[in-house]
């Protein structure tokens, strides 16, 4: 017999028409439940999220179909993106379905659903099913059954989930009920092609045929009336993120990543700085909201939230959702709470790992903006004092201009101000220029610069707090107050090239500057030091003595701008055997100090330094390695706050450098 099946089987043909009219009945309702949606979204500001037409469409498709973001999540991400492909799969396969017994056949008389195609239709659409229904369960199991702590549980999670499993559950019936009647008595040798149909079957097979009939007929209408209904409920549950979320991935920033809205402080028109309610916010702001599936990635990811403070990111999206349906007038900061605002690293793990390409830190640093410069709020008297002491020194602690170049005493270094000649200019920052311990770190710098016959130039007392911690903290107006004076100076003396040891100056000279003016290319002594290597310019000793380390990749460095492999590559070159610290590379832990938290003392749970030192500990490894000023700071205090003095040593990449060059 024909390997194939007949469409309609035991339903006929008179059931095209009203079924297509409920279709369109049903994308009518989904259609009107999101037109409710757009004046709730209209609430907030304009945004331009529909340039680069193709690019953002490229990217969508890519981010939909691969799933590679939800893939990354170890705890019901490859479920879920399983669960993805497979339901994916079985839409399609109804498609096809419809297109043949709707087009193809009446219009040509083609049946493309036959012989050995339709066999591995058959066999592909079961599959899809089987791996459908066991992926839900695993989803279902998360939640309902092993529910990771913090996992909000609401009416939609059971609707949505009871209706999925009643759709393939009622589709292996309907098929199972067809086959108990055509395949399993009359082509058994067919039947092969559909597992779970085969197995259904079996349920139907002590029938009559006239129930048998009657009951795949009542089944077939069952299913039908569930997708309907599924198609339904999109707009009006969380089911709404399978067409938000996919749109959320089209409206994605094409920025480089941690851009910030640079405010014009000289438009006198401006009457409202940051974010206080919702009307503030931008559309894509609100919009965000709906594209989220409080699938609670964001809050695991959050160094503040695994340290008990009152900061959740999904909840601060939920909160932004529930103001702008329920309250649009409402007071968006003491809906969110300033303790929870203040709690932010801006570390940029909650973005990094979002499945729904949310943006949270921007919206975070929009209503400390509105704190910090209409209301003039700081997280503790302790940022204040830096916060004027970077105003009226140029430094957070409030130390003398003229001492800020004294690390440098008889290195082989110039200072910008005699005018000479160098070939790049070396952006020291504060901790570096101030801090005894980092000032090891500026001095190692050097030696490597010097052995590669770098000539290095500094600003020396003319250089100022590059301002992101004040930034961060939503205080614009002093960021941009001491950025131009640094601008000025850079542009004063004609520098072609600027190398820091600092990640947050880096970030900022290299991105935020550019808004301001400076058009110099910015790098950060990793990437650096590792060409140096490579071209050979920087010799290491050969054969080192080697050593064993686990790395903590700086939020700054890592999430913010993709340097993972380069010190690893330096680090293995100078003789060092890694052990990675579980949470590592794009999935590094925070060590407490971004988001102008270097500034302010951690009054609220527990440390996330602390935090973050126990997880090296976990590696077993002496010594742990970091690249940034700030986490140098905060392991340094975590060892010894945290009762591991003696147990682990924290060095920074450039002293391990400095002490294996080749004589």
């Amino acid at each position: 017999m024909e390997a194939t099946r007949e469409i309609y089987w035991n339903i006929g043909q008179g059931v095209v028409i009203p079924m297509y009219i409920l279709a369109l009945a049903a994308f009518g309702v989904m259609a009107w439940g999101f037109r409710q949606r757009l004046p709730i979204w209209r609430q907030g500001r304009a945004l331009n999220r529909f340039d680069r037409f193709d690019e953002r469409v490229k990217f969508m498709i890519s981010e939909v179909f691969s799933q590679s973001n939800i893939s990354r999540v170890k705890d019901g991400g490859v479920p879920h993106a399983f669960f993805f492909w497979g339901f994916l799969t079985l839409f399609a396969g109804t498609m096809l379905v419809m297109l043949q017994a709707d087009f193809f056949t009446p219009l040509t008389g083609v049946n493309i659903l036959s012989g050995g195609f339709y066999k591995g239709f058959s066999l592909a659409l079961d599959l899809a099913g089987i791996l459908s229904l066991l992926m839900l369960a695993g989803l279902f199991i998360r939640r309902f059954v092993t529910r990771p702590k913090g996992l909000e549980i609401v009416k939609d999670d059971y609707i949505v989930l009871q209706l999925l499993f009643a759709i393939l559950i009622t589709g292996f019936l309907v098929e199972g009920a067809r086959m108990a009647a055509t395949e399993l008595r009359q082509n058994p040798a067919l039947a092969v092609f559909s597992p779970a149909g085969l197995l259904t079957g079996q349920l139907f097979s002590s029938m009559t045929e006239v129930t048998l009939l009657v009951t795949h007929k009542i089944l077939w209408w069952l299913h039908f009336a569930l997708v309907m209904g599924f198609f339904c409920a999109i707009p009006y549950t969380k089911l709404r993120h399978i067409l938000t979320t996919s749109v959320n991935a089209f409206l994605a920033p094409l920025e480089p990543k941690g851009t910030i809205a640079t405010i014009n402080l000289e438009d006198e028109s401006i009457e409202q700085f940051g974010t206080a309610a919702i009307s503030d916010l931008t559309w894509k702001d609100i919009f965000d909201a709906d594209a989220c599936t409080t699938c609670k990635r964001c809050q695991d990811r959050c160094p503040a939230s695994a340290t008990d403070k009152p900061l959740s990111p999904m909840k601060i999206i939920q909160q932004i959702g529930e103001l702008a349906v329920g309250n649009p007038s409402g007071n968006l900061i003491e809906t969110v709470s300033q303790d929870a605002l203040w709690a932010c690293t801006t570390c940029r793990a909650c973005q990094d790992i979002c499945p729904a390409n949310i943006e949270h830190v921007n919206k975070i640093i929009e209503m400390r903006r509105n704190l910090t410069l209409m209301e003039g709020a700081f997280p503790g008297d302790e940022v204040r004092t830096a916060t004027s002491n970077i105003e009226v020194n140029g430094n957070p602690f409030g130390l003398a201009y003229a001492s800020r170049a004294d690390w440098a005493d008889g290195l082989d270094v110039t200072l910008m101000e005699s005018g000479a000649e160098v070939d790049l200019l070396y952006f020291v920052g504060c901790y570096a220029s101030f801090d005894n311990r980092n000032r090891q770190v500026a001095r190692s710098f050097i030696k490597i610069c010097n052995a590669a016959g770098i000539k290095i130039g500094i600003l020396g007392k003319g250089e100022k707090c590059c301002g992101e911690p004040v930034r961060k903290l939503g205080n614009e107006y002093l960021y941009q107050m001491v950025a131009n004076e640094n601008i000025e100076l850079i542009k004063g003396y004609g520098v072609k090239r600027i190398v820091t040891t600092c990640p947050h100056c880096f970030n900022t000279l290299a991105r935020d500057y550019q808004d301001l003016g400076l058009d110099v290319p910015v790098e950060h002594y990793s990437t650096f030091v590792n060409s140096l290597i490579n071209d050979g310019r920087l010799k290491l000793v050969q054969d080192p003595e080697p050593f064993d380390f686990t790395y903590h990749d700086s939020c700054y460095l890592g999430r913010y701008m993709d340097i993972i492999d380069q010190p690893r590559g330096i680090l293995a070159a100078a003789g060092g055997n890694i052990t990675e610290m579980d949470q590592n590379g794009y999935d590094s832990f925070c060590c407490s100090a971004g988001g102008g938290r270097i500034l302010a003392e951690e009054k609220l749970g527990s440390r996330i330094n602390i935090a973050r030192v126990k997880m090296a500990q976990e590696t077993g490894a002496p010594l742990l390695v970091s690249n940034c000023p700030f986490c140098l700071t905060m392991f340094e205090d975590g060892i010894k706050t945290g009762g591991a003095e003696g147990q682990l040593q924290v060095r920074d990449l450039a002293e391990i450098v400095a002490e294996r060059i080749a004589a």
